[in-house]
């Protein structure tokens, strides 16, 4: 049973990696006609494995090598997105147990594109690597204003606020948005992220953290849950 448990962990895992959702899926070509993330994880959960390692032993350790592999510049976001769907599959079987309390969340983060931007495929690629990881997220959509993250923040709890903008002429939107969340709750720790960001704009602006990655800011996420 160990080997077989060992066993079936490691092929969810790989196919996370590898991207394979199920066994229609074409993607990848080496691995048409194979179970796939969908179908590995129903069977883990026949075969009783618990749910808990479910998420950290499969679908976590393949979002783990998707975010390392990205960070190397050895994929790109294509492929992310994929792996990303494999993930997202898997974790669809496993929400009724984080409902149910079976598994416990990490902590909640409420994420937003901040007002003025309307991108949104960065923003729920890092979404997806902390719902993956065990954490809950609440997504605002894009366009948010500040007034909308303190309602979700007054609402939700969360131990953090994860804010996108992929503009330059947003990074002034941001600004402000940061500045009114600190003041209001200067215990929320705000992580920023974006392709026009740098480390020195988010310290200028009082954020907490910033991120050039999903991998990075998944680390960044769970230091601040610890």
């Amino acid at each position: 049973m160990i080997s077989g448990k060992e066993d079936l962990l490691e092929r969810i895992a790989f196919c996370v990696e590898q991207g394979k959702v199920n066994i229609q899926s074409l993607h990848p070509p080496d691995l048409r006609e194979l179970e796939g993330v969908d179908e590995l994880v129903q069977n883990a959960l026949k075969t009783g494995i618990s749910p808990a390692e479910i998420l950290t032993r499969g679908l976590v350790d393949g979002m783990g090598r998707v975010g390392e592999k990205f960070k190397k510049n050895e994929i790109y976001l294509p492929d992310v997105l994929i792996s990303a769907k494999a993930m997202t599959i898997g974790m669809e079987h496993l929400k009724p147990f984080f409902q149910a309390g079976d598994i416990q969340y990490k902590g909640r983060i409420v994420m937003g594109t901040v007002a003025g931007d309307l991108h949104d495929i960065g923003k729920k690629i890092v979404a997806m690597f902390f719902e993956g990881n065990g954490w809950e997220v609440i997504d605002c959509g894009v366009d948010v204003s500040a007034e909308s993250f303190l309602e979700a923040i007054n609402t939700y709890s969360p131990q953090a606020v994860g804010l996108s903008a992929l503009l330059t002429t947003t990074m002034v939107s941001m600004e402000q948005i940061t500045k009114k969340l600190k003041a209001v709750h200067p215990e929320v720790k705000v992580i920023v992220g974006g392709a026009p960001l740098t480390a020195d704009f988010a310290k200028r602006i009082g954020a907490d953290l910033y991120s050039p990655d999903p991998h990075t800011a998944l680390e960044m996420l769970n230091e601040t849950g610890s």
